[in-house]
């Protein structure tokens, strides 16, 4: 925010120093055009499209037989053009590539409705390794749009095409980039990671630097592929361990390091999730897109998911704060698409409108080190919204977030992840702290949510998930004093209060304590009520006067409501993990206990929370700084 105090004065110690700008050779690569995935799982079609005929496509080249045609126009063979536009000074775009046969390549271009113009074209007669270079403007793409290459034979040609690239002038000076990956007892894909990186030339040689902050006990070092993958990487790998202080700080370690060997203030540094599949040109697209902005702004790769390795996650997504909301896909936004798929109005699923996000998740996200000297560290939260926070703050200093589409890497889908679980404390505790920083802060709104999500807990007879609720606020309560460990006692301490609550326990459907597995059967949900306030208040009616309809029954994940569970005595619901069972039943001890406890809470938060919100405030220079970094490193 123009005239805003920075609040944490950023000097980097005298060190060895490993990141200057360096001078680019030739013309910047922004991505590469890909053929096929970096494994099996994945569709050679969300590179391209055998549209006619046969093709033959590989990882870095494809061939065409008589009669064929291929399209780029797929999720890894579009060039974001409308964002290029929007988001850097390149004018244009040069489509380069290796040509040996005979047939037509293409430049084709979309608007924001998805409708398909060519911008540029060559016939290729008798090549024989001939470099074939086709121009795009980058001029008519601002609300959205995309470009990419087309191939197509007649009868009687053939045509191989490789070397793919998408080039833009290069900057003055390039940035040095440093990939930090946050690894915990994950060592075997952690590994896998550092191999695809290693293995990937053009992907390594846009990077510095490879940080590994390793907080686990299973350590990625003790594994055989370790030594090979060190020596492969040379100097670049920088291999730290150092005390768990959840995903914040193993991020964290990336910003830190950098700041203490940099002998320029332009830097980036590129988070990266441990368990990942990665696509190395996501390195390439994202560094690219950094070095050629007109202004320094974070850069947020798009999760795919991982079990379903077809689908986006979300094209861009954003936080309500003050309800404490992550995760909202910003409108026009593709979510849970399948990029093979077609739309209800049978449409290919394409991201055709250029989406500003409000933040991005940390599975992949560059930040330039610039932002890191205006607005500090991130805040040691542990685990949860740290990525929110972190950019919501940037955004009040100037420096936006960015969702570049086609930078993706597969990550475990969200939805098969349960809620009722310990890092559920993280995220209710975080988000709190997070509204209070950077919203309105409305406290008889955010009570009310909180209040409407602890009856649907005790009514779903959830009542750990309730005792983590009353946690996570009463922690908020406490002020800024709870993030001085970076959260480790509130790790132990919300895993010991919910391993008094048997429901928290995952068990095989065959071997449910107390309950013969034959005695189980499945008993659906009714249809959301129309009237869910005169229904909730007859739920409640019923739990207080120990009334149900059902003993016992078994329900799925997705029809565990709060107004079907209510209606049984003992309800045993399948784990989002499809990997086994949790059992829940009334105890009206357990539910007026929380309740008395839960209201308690709520009405401290709204008579205490806006004295607490400036308590946070007060402390985010500290909480933020590199000496408090240093602290939690024990350095």
């Amino acid at each position: 925010m123009p005239g805003k105090a920075a609040p944490v004065a950023e000097a980097a110690p005298a060190g060895q120093t490993r990141f200057a700008e360096h001078a680019p050779e030739g013309r910047l690569t922004a991505q590469r055009g890909l053929y096929a995935g970096p494994a099996p799982i994945v569709s050679k079609d969300m590179y391209a499209e055998v549209l006619q005929g046969n093709a033959q496509r590989d990882r870095g080249s494809v061939t065409l037989e008589p009669s064929a045609k291929v399209t780029g126009n797929t999720y890894f063979g579009r060039f974001p053009a409308s964002y290029w536009q929007r988001w850097t000074t390149a004018t244009e775009v040069k489509l380069e590539a290796v040509v040996t046969g005979d047939g037509l390549l293409s430049l084709g271009a979309s608007d924001m409705l998805g409708d398909p113009r060519v911008v540029d074209a060559k016939q290729v007669a008798g090549a024989k390794s001939a470099k074939v270079e086709l121009t795009g403007k980058l001029d008519k793409f601002y609300d959205g749009g995309a470009l990419w290459l087309d191939l197509e034979t007649e009868g009687g040609q053939t045509l191989r095409v490789e070397q793919v690239r998408w080039t833009v002038d290069a900057p003055e000076t390039i940035r040095p980039t440093a990939v930090t990956i946050c690894t915990m007892n994950r060592a075997d894909d952690c590994l896998k990671n550092l191999q695809a990186l290693a293995a990937d030339v053009s992907s390594l040689d846009t990077l510095d630097a490879i940080y590994v902050a390793d907080q686990g006990t299973d350590l990625v070092e003790s594994r055989e592929g370790f030594e090979q993958v060190a020596k492969d990487l040379g100097e670049k790998l920088h291999y730290i361990k150092q005390p768990n202080l959840g995903g914040a700080g193993g991020f964290t370690r990336g910003l830190y390091e950098v700041a203490g060997h940099t002998a320029t203030e332009h830097a980036n540094v590129l988070f990266m999730d441990d368990d990942v599949l990665l696509e190395p040109d996501l390195v390439v697209r994202m560094t690219a897109f950094s070095n050629r902005s007109a202004n320094p702004i974070i850069v947020g790769g798009q999760m795919l998911n991982l079990l379903h390795p077809n689908q986006l996650h979300v094209g861009a997504e954003y936080a309500r704060l003050n309800t404490l909301e992550p995760g909202q896909p910003v409108q026009h936004s593709l979510s849970t698409a399948d990029l093979l798929g077609v739309d209800e109005d049978g449409n290919p699923n394409r991201q055709e409108r250029r989406l500003d996000a409000g933040y991005n998740g940390w599975w992949s996200c560059l930040i330039p080190y610039e932002v890191v000297k205006a607005i500090g560290y991130p805040l040691p939260f542990f685990f949860q919204w740290d990525d929110a926070e972190y950019s919501y703050r940037a955004r009040e200093y100037g420096f936006p977030t960015v969702t570049l589409p086609g930078a993706g890497v597969w990550h475990a889908d969200f939805h098969w992840k349960d809620w009722d679980e310990w890092h559920r404390y993280f995220n209710l505790r975080n988000s709190i702290i997070t509204a209070a920083l950077h919203s309105p802060f409305n406290l008889n709104l955010l009570s009310r949510v909180l209040m409407a999500q602890l009856v649907r807990y005790l009514l779903g007879m959830q009542y750990g998930l309730s005792a983590t609720l009353i946690k996570a606020v009463e922690d908020f309560l406490e002020g800024p004093e709870v993030l001085r460990d970076g959260g480790v006692e509130a790790m132990k301490e919300i895993r010991r209060i919910r391993d008094a609550y048997p429901e928290t326990k995952r068990h095989k459907a065959t071997d449910v304590p107390g309950i013969a597995s034959n005695d189980i059967g499945i008993i659906n949900s009714a249809p959301r009520p129309s009237m869910q306030r005169l229904v909730l208040i007859k739920r409640i009616l019923d739990k207080v006067l120990g009334r149900s309809r059902f003993g016992l029954g078994a329900v799925p994940i997705d029809e565990a409501h709060w107004w079907h569970i209510a209606l049984f005595d003992t309800a045993v619901v399948t784990d989002a993990s499809q990997e086994g069972v949790r059992v829940r039943s009334y105890d009206k001890v357990k539910m007026f206990d929380l309740a008395k406890r839960g209201a308690k809470v709520l009405n401290r938060l709204r008579k205490e929370g806006a004295g607490v919100q400036e308590q946070y405030k007060r402390a985010m220079p500290e909480l933020t700084s590199r000496d408090n970094w240093k602290r939690l490193y024990e350095l």
